[in-house]
């Protein structure tokens, strides 16, 4: 019997996840600016929700899935979009609940298991980290079901939402972190080899070994149910300074300011320094227990948008045309980004009284996603 044709993942989740992205953004801000409360599931903190329930978890679907049959990648699709509706039209429902968990726990059972066989204890942090963040959605859906039904044992548990939230945006962090090394380190050496210059620092175990320790403590002591506030948050927040500098000091060994004729890989760069420069300003934001929301949009927008942006534009342009993405691409798209990161930090930690730098960060932000998942969609027909 002959094995089931087998489609690449992300060219069924890459669009997907950029059609998600550059919709729930400007509905979340048109959902409280215009006064509606519609959708109901992006009011708030919703689009974070949907940012690491439902975006990233895409993401990591179509980057580690592989080829898979086509049974398999409907069925994930389909829990997936069926999870994003429940959430975003009835957020309070139980299928807002359960869906978001069950198709993480699908994802989970496809994914983690090709990263266990790994031989060096670096190489296999994947498949942890991938499971933590598949857990989270279980263990919000165990978190509100204490509040419903055993609200006196949930107030021993300081644990809560706001802290899972935060914990899965450090999650993303080292999850980029470790991947953006892998993929920026091979392709700097290359590319200054081509120019004359041995570069000695590629792939700096010890040093993405230090990230690995400190990204982990900091979400470790996030999850920790029972450490006071104050204490899990100066702890993590320790962490995430030492790990800025790490990723500072790491990011800059690689020399990619001298990698100008590869505008892909300067843009790598620019979400790997996002990533730093977020984890530093998160870290002071924890240890002054003050509000690290503005810090943590820093890691969301600039660090996930730029290099998952670079990471979809560079799969695609290698497919189709075995070249990397044309500069314009590149140029615009990371601009945008930046743009959306820039703005949506100077908005404070309360955006809505600033209308118009928010606006500007949504409609930047979207419009990036929105023009990918075009191209994305024009250059699947070549795949």
């Amino acid at each position: 019997m002959p094995a089931p044709t087998k489609y690449p993942a992300f060219a069924l989740f890459f669009p997907i996840a950029a059609l998600l992205a550059s919709i729930a953004v400007p509905l979340s801000v048109w959902a409280t600016l215009s006064g509606s409360g519609w959708p109901p599931g992006l009011v708030g903190s919703g689009h974070g929700h949907e940012l690491i329930f439902g975006f990233a978890l895409a993401l990591i679907a179509g980057y580690t899935l592989g080829p898979q049959p086509w049974k398999v990648l409907y069925l994930l699709l389909g829990l997936w979009l069926a999870a994003r509706l429940a959430h975003v039209l009835l957020p309070s429902s139980w299928l807002a609940l359960l869906l978001p968990a069950v198709f993480a726990l699908a994802l989970a059972r496809q994914v983690v298991p090709r990263f266990s066989a790994a031989k060096q204890w670096r190489n296999r942090v994947t498949a942890p980290l991938i499971l933590t963040l598949c857990l989270l959605p279980l263990l919000w859906l165990v978190l509100l079901l204490a509040w419903r039904h055993w609200p006196e044992l949930a107030r021993g548990i300081t644990l809560d939402t706001s802290r899972l939230m935060h914990a899965g945006v450090l999650c993303l962090l080292l999850l980029m972190s470790f991947i953006g090394g892998r993929l920026i380190a091979p392709a700097a050496a290359i590319t200054l080899e081509q120019r004359g210059v041995e570069l000695k620092a590629r792939l700096q175990p010890r040093m993405e070994a230090a990230l690995i320790i400190l990204l982990g403590l900091a979400i470790i002591a996030l999850l920790l149910p029972w450490p006071g506030h104050a204490f899990s948050y100066r702890g993590a927040g320790l962490c995430l300074v030492a790990g800025g500098l790490v990723l500072a000091v790491r990011g800059l060994r690689w020399q990619l300011w001298r990698c100008t004729t590869r505008p892909d890989l300067l843009a790598f760069g620019v979400g790997y320094a996002w990533l730093a420069l977020g984890s530093l300003a998160t870290g002071l934001a924890f240890i002054n227990l003050t509000t690290a929301t503005p810090a943590l949009h820093l890691i969301t927008v600039g660090g996930l948008g730029t290099l998952s942006t670079s990471v979809m534009l560079r799969l695609y342009f290698q497919r189709t045309s075995k070249t990397p993405p044309p500069t314009a691409w590149v140029a615009g798209i990371t601009l945008l980004i930046a743009t959306a990161s820039i703005t949506r930090f100077l908005s404070g930690p309360t955006p809505f009284a600033q209308p118009l730098l928010l606006s500007l960060s949504a409609a930047c932000w979207a419009l990036a996603y929105l023009l990918l998942a075009v191209k994305m969609l024009r250059l699947r027909k070549r795949l």
